[in-house]
C-alpha cells in the first residue's frame, strides 16, 4: 500500500474514531498538510503507530477543551492530574478505535502508550503531517496531527 493510500485510510479511520468516541456531533474540517516543527500551544497527547506503518497521532488542544470533553463523557469537570490522565486515556481511546477501523481495511497497526504533553512544545521528527481540525460544539476546537514515516527504500 502506498503512503498516500495509508494517509487516506488513517484519516478516514481517525474521523470514524472521533465520531465513535465523542458523545456529541462534531464538525471535522478539511485536513491540511504541515511541515515541522508542529507548535503545540497548551496540552496534547502523542501516541505512536507501529505495524504495517510507523507514525504518530497527536491530539492537540487546551486543558479547557479536554476538560469539556471529559465533562460531557463523565458528567463532571476534570482538572489537574485527573485531567492529564483523562487526556492520555482519550488519546488511547481514539488511537485504539483507529486501529480497529483500519484493520477492516487490511492495515494492521498497533499503538504505543500515550505521552501527555503539557505546555508549549515544538515537535520535530517528521517530513510532513496532516492536520485535521475538529470543532466540538459548546466545548471548543482540537487538532489531530497524523504523521507517517517514509519507508526507507
Amino acid at each position: 500500500m502506498s503512503n498516500s493510500k495509508y494517509f487516506q485510510t488513517i484519516l478516514n479511520g481517525t474521523i470514524h474514531a472521533l465520531k465513535s468516541i465523542l458523545p456529541m456531533d462534531i464538525e471535522v474540517k478539511s485536513p491540511s498538510i504541515i511541515s515541522e516543527p508542529f507548535q503545540q500551544q497548551q496540552m496534547g497527547v502523542l501516541i505512536g503507530l507501529i505495524g504495517d506503518l510507523k507514525g504518530r497521532v497527536i491530539i492537540d488542544s487546551s486543558p479547557e477543551v479536554f476538560s469539556g470533553i471529559g465533562s460531557t463523557m463523565f458528567g463532571m469537570p476534570l482538572e489537574g492530574e485527573m485531567l492529564e490522565s483523562f487526556t492520555g486515556e482519550f488519546g488511547n481511546m481514539i488511537a485504539g478505535n483507529l486501529c480497529t477501523a483500519v484493520g477492516k481495511e487490511s492495515l494492521e497497526i498497533d499503538i504505543t502508550p500515550p505521552t501527555v504533553m503539557v505546555g508549549n512544545t515544538k515537535l520535530y521528527g517528521f517530513d510532513k503531517a496532516f492536520a485535521l481540525p475538529v470543532s466540538v460544539p459548546s466545548v471548543g476546537a482540537l487538532t489531530v496531527l497524523l504523521t507517517i514515516e517514509e519507508e526507507a527504500e
